[in-house]
C-alpha cells in the first residue's frame, strides 16, 4: 500500500541525505569519539561539525549545545537540571496545561514530590497571554520564598499548532522580576521547541530563552538524538552521571549516528526555511485540505483556528492542522482512515480499546463531544498536493460512512 502520511508530527521520513550520512558512521567512522587515538579523534571532529551545523540552525554558539537521545530527555534535563533533582521550598515551576507529555507528566511527580508548580492559564487557541504570566509570576514573587524559578513553555503545539510569543512572554517574564523587585535572571526561561525547530525561523541570540529542547526526527532526522540549549554562563546540574562527555553535562558514549544525522537534517532545514514560497505553497495546501473537509461536512470544525484579525501564519505552524468531527470517536476515523492507507492521529494513545480526548483540547476549553473525535493532520515538506486532495477525499468518505453508521454514545 502507498501511504499517505499527514502524521508528520509524530515523526518525519529521515531525509536520503541524512541516512546515506548515517551509513557511513556505522560502517567506516565507528570509533568511540572520546578515545585518544587518531581514528577516535577524526570521529569526534565530525560530532563537532554537526554541532557548528545544529547551532548554525537555531543560531546559537556550538558550545552552548547539549546533545540528549531526544525532545523527552532535554525537555527533563531542563526541569531537573534547573531546579534540582530533589524538592526544595524555594523552586518553582510555572509550564501551562497545554504542554507535551513530557514536561506535564515531570511537572505532575515534581508537584508530588514536594516542588510548587503552577499553571499559567490559556485562551481558546492554547496560547498563553503574557499579561498573564506576568500577573501569576509576581503574585508568587512577591512572596519573596523563591530562590529559582523555572518558565517551561512549548514554541509551538504539537497537536493544534498554536505558536507561543515567545519573545512576549520573555519580557513579561524580566517585567514580572522587576515589579517584585527581584534580581534579573531569578526566573529562567525554557521553551520546548520540538515542533517549531525545523518548520520556523528560530534565533535563541534575540527570542529571551535561557533554554530551549528538539529533536532531530522532527525534522527529517533520525530517532533517538535531541538537543538542549543552554545559554552561556547558566548552571546546569547534569542527570546523566558517568562520563565527561558534553561538557561534564551529559555522560555516555556519543551517538555518533544520530548526532551526524541531526547536523545533515539541520543543514537541510537551514535551506527549507530560506524557501518562504514552499512553506507558503505548503501552508496553501493544508488550508485546502481544510476547506474540503468543512464544505463537504457541516458538523466539522477546526480546532484552535487562527483569529481572522490576525496574520495566520504568526498563530499556526503551516504544516498542522486539528479538524474535530462532532459525535464521533476518533479512534474509529483512524482505523478508517489507515484502511484506506491515511496516516493520522489523536491527541492520546489507545488505551483498553477506547481512544479517550486529548487533554490538551480539553484545556483549551474544546467541548467533549468535539474532543473525543478530533483528528490532527501534520505535513512534512514532503507532502505534495495530490496527495493532499486525495487524503481530503478519504477523510470525507470515512466520517460520511461513520456519520451514518455509527449509534451516538451515551456520554454525548
Amino acid at each position: 500500500m502507498d501511504w499517505i502520511y499527514l502524521d508528520n508530527n509524530a515523526t518525519t521520513q529521515p531525509a536520503p541525505e541524512v541516512v546515506r550520512a548515517m551509513r557511513q558512521i556505522l560502517e567506516q567512522d565507528w570509533a568511540n569519539p572520546s578515545s585518544v587515538h587518531r581514528f577516535g579523534q577524526s570521529v569526534r571532529h565530525k560530532i563537532e561539525l554537526a554541532r557548528a551545523a545544529v547551532a548554525g540552525l537555531i543560531a546559537a554558539k556550538p558550545r552552548e549545545l547539549i546533545f540528549t537521545s531526544g525532545g523527552t530527555e532535554s525537555n527533563n534535563l531542563a526541569l531537573r537540571g534547573v531546579l534540582g533533582a530533589s524538592a526544595q521550598p524555594d523552586r518553582l515551576l510555572v509550564t501551562s496545561r497545554v504542554e507535551h507529555s513530557a514536561i506535564l507528566q515531570p511537572a505532575e511527580v515534581m508537584s508530588k514530590d514536594g516542588f510548587d508548580v503552577a499553571y499559567v492559564p490559556i485562551d481558546d487557541r492554547g496560547a498563553v497571554l503574557p499579561a498573564a504570566l506576568q500577573s501569576l509570576l509576581h503574585d508568587k514573587l512577591a512572596s519573596r520564598r523563591y530562590a529559582v524559578v523555572l518558565v517551561s513553555l512549548q514554541w509551538a503545539n504539537n497537536e493544534v499548532g498554536t505558536i507561543q510569543p515567545v519573545s512576549d512572554l520573555a519580557d513579561a517574564i524580566r517585567r514580572a522580576e522587576e515589579a517584585a523587585g527581584m534580581t534579573r535572571g531569578v526566573c529562567r526561561f525554557h521553551v520546548d521547541a520540538t515542533q517549531a525547530v525545523g518548520k520556523i525561523p528560530i534565533d535563541v541570540t534575540t527570542c529571551g530563552a535561557d533554554l530551549l529542547s528538539f529533536a532531530a526526527h522532527k525534522f527529517h532526522g533520525p530517532k533517538g538524538v535531541g538537543v538542549l540549549w543552554v545559554r552561556s554562563g547558566l548552571s546546569l546540574r547534569p542527570q546523566l552521571l558517568g562520563g565527561p562527555q558534553e561538557r561534564d553535562r551529559r555522560g555516555g558514549t556519543e551517538n555518533t549516528p544520530g548526532i551526524v544525522g541531526l547536523g545533515v537534517a539541520a543543514d537541510l532545514a537551514k535551506d527549507f526555511l530560506a524557501d518562504a514560497p514552499r512553506i507558503a505553497e505548503l501552508a496553501g495546501l493544508r488550508d485546502r485540505f481544510e476547506r474540503s473537509i468543512l464544505d463537504a461536512l457541516p458538523y466539522a470544525g477546526v480546532n484552535a483556528a487562527p483569529r481572522p484579525d490576525q496574520p495566520a501564519a504568526a498563530q499556526r505552524l503551516w504544516n498542522t492542522t486539528n479538524i474535530g468531527f462532532k459525535h464521533l470517536e476518533a479512534e474509529a476515523i483512524l482505523l478508517g482512515l489507515s484502511e484506506r492507507g491515511v496516516c493520522a492521529s489523536a491527541g492520546a494513545a489507545c488505551s483498553s480499546g477506547s481512544l479517550e480526548p486529548s487533554p490538551v483540547l480539553l484545556a483549551m476549553g474544546i467541548p467533549e463531544p468535539v474532543a473525543h473525535g478530533s483528528v490532527r493532520f501534520s505535513l512534512s515538506r514532503l507532502t505534495t498536493g495530490q496527495e493532499m486532495d486525495q487524503a481530503a477525499q478519504v477523510v470525507v468518505q470515512v466520517v460520511s460512512k461513520l456519520a451514518k453508521t455509527l449509534p451516538l454514545s451515551p456520554r454525548h
